[in-house]
């Protein structure tokens, strides 16, 4: 399995981000939040709004779908 964005991902599966495809300035405010390569995500809900509630790093955050659309992940094989 090849890699997919956050929006794609199942729910209450673990995966690892491989990639961050967003404008400098929100890039480096995820990385302020703690996301960035290597670092574990769990979906917890999706939002008809559009947002998405992950679990990242102990913390549960809440992206918009511009966001989270632009995040590549790859599963954890457990």
């Amino acid at each position: 399995m090849g890699n997919i964005t956050l929006w794609d991902a199942e729910l209450n599966k673990e995966y690892t981000v491989e990639s961050i495809l967003l404008e400098n300035n929100v890039s480096r405010r995820l990385e302020a939040l703690g996301i960035n390569e290597g670092t574990p995500v769990t979906v917890l809900t999706r939002k008809r709004s559009g947002a998405l509630i992950a679990k990242i790093r102990g913390t549960r955050l809440a992206l918009g779908r511009h966001i989270t659309s632009n995040i590549e992940i790859k599963e954890v094989k457990r």
